[in-house]
């Protein structure tokens, strides 16, 4: 089925397709709540995001993919959780140098293509919030820069920036993992 039509039947309060959303998304949405929130906390945050997203369908513009709006809420329900915590010392100062960045692409590539990849979902835990959450939607949701850039509300520039040094993190952290 086609994403406009298929929005159409979320707007008309279609159960078979909130139903397919859920089955859809639940998990990658559970991973990026997985990115910011404690573990205890992630079942009522799932629960929150397809609670916005049910109120909010009908409201959805279409003026980007569905995927994007879904994790956009995503990211926004983890952030109002994290600020509910005054015990949370997560930073998510998003503040970052605004220069233009070009990494080459897939730079882990060869690195990946040979460690497990359990392994590598367990080194990207190790993150930071921000970090973990740029690197799960470029290279395992595959999101483009644009997309991306819409869901944490950063210029596309700062997602590439962004994304080059969290890659540099995360090979770090698997070059000590693999030491130990």
């Amino acid at each position: 089925m086609n994403e406009n039509k298929f929005i159409q039947l979320l707007k008309k309060g279609d159960e078979k397709a909130f139903e397919t959303l859920y089955n859809e998304y639940a998990s990658k949405i559970y991973g990026l709540l997985r990115s910011y929130l404690k573990e205890d906390e992630i079942e009522d945050a799932l629960q929150d995001v397809y609670v916005r997203i049910y109120r909010g369908i009908k409201g959805f513009k279409q003026r980007s993919k569905l995927s994007t709006w879904i994790y956009k809420i995503t990211v926004n329900t983890a952030k109002n959780y994290l600020k509910k915590q005054k015990k949370n010392y997560l930073s998510l100062d998003f503040n970052l140098e605004k220069n233009k960045f070009t990494s080459k692409e897939n730079v882990e590539k060869d690195v990946f293509d040979e460690i497990d990849y359990e392994f590598i979902l367990n080194s990207i835990e190790k993150l930071p919030p921000l970090d973990k959450t740029i690197i799960k939607l470029r290279d395992i949701e595959e999101l483009s820069y644009y997309e991306i850039s819409k869901i944490i509300d950063k210029p596309v520039g700062t997602v590439k920036s962004r994304l080059h040094y969290s890659r540099k993190k995360l090979q770090k952290i698997i070059e000590e993992d693999q030491n130990e």
